[in-house]
């Protein structure tokens, strides 16, 4: 059985391979902020799962058409989204570094909720059966660190193009007090919650290990 992971995300496809998964990765070329723009026009602001959640399935269906060593996709399609919530406001990637260290110096010693969006869709024998999905959130409790240590944190250029500005596997791992709820969820998978969904399919989890 194939996982194809429509991201191009590192921590994402390291996750997976950890857990004995080679998924074929394929970029999605979805314009996430046009997306959001005009479901927020026509609906309002969204929720937090409600934003991952829309992300997660565009990239998965972005890439259902796709071809491989010109094959059609023959297998699961994951889709996948993360977002940072602290003091009320919900942030994607900073990018930039003095977007990440305002961010940092706003969650410093604090704590926020990482959530992370799930679409799964069932392509087997190269034809779409069915879908399913599910947001999960854990909560990040931060070391109190001094602005000399953010900076030279945010120098490394790490924290621009995750959500929340940290990474819990690399270099941002000794910044983080406690992680409550999947910690794979921090990384952008919950592993836990991509499982349900394999077997909501119908298909087993070991049928998806890969790795040697």
């Amino acid at each position: 059985m194939r996982l194809y992971l429509a991201s191009t995300s590192p921590a994402r496809l390291q996750t997976l391979r950890a857990a004995g998964i080679e998924p074929v990765a394929i970029a999605p070329g979805v314009d996430e902020e046009a997306l959001v723009a005009a479901r927020e026009a026509a609906s309002g602001p969204l929720a937090p799962a409600d934003l991952v959640q829309l992300l997660a399935r565009a990239k998965a269906e972005a890439i259902v058409g796709a071809t491989v060593d010109g094959e059609p996709i023959d297998g699961l399609v994951l889709g996948g989204d993360s977002a940072f919530l602290t003091g009320g406001e919900l942030h994607g990637k900073p990018y930039r570094p003095d977007v990440a260290k305002a961010r940092w110096l706003a969650q410093n010693g604090g704590h926020g909720d990482l959530w992370s969006g799930h679409w799964l869709i069932d392509h087997r024998g190269g034809v779409a059966r069915g879908a399913v999905g599910r947001p999960d959130v854990a909560t990040v409790r931060f070391a109190a660190l001094d602005e000399a240590e953010i900076d030279a944190y945010i120098a490394t250029e790490e924290p621009l193009l995750v959500a929340g500005a940290f990474t819990i596997d690399s270099l941002g791992g000794p910044f983080i007090r406690r992680v409550e709820g999947d910690p794979s969820t921090v990384v952008g998978l919950s592993l836990s919650t991509l499982r349900d969904l394999v077997r909501e399919l119908g298909v087993d989890w070991p049928s998806l290990w890969n790795r040697r």
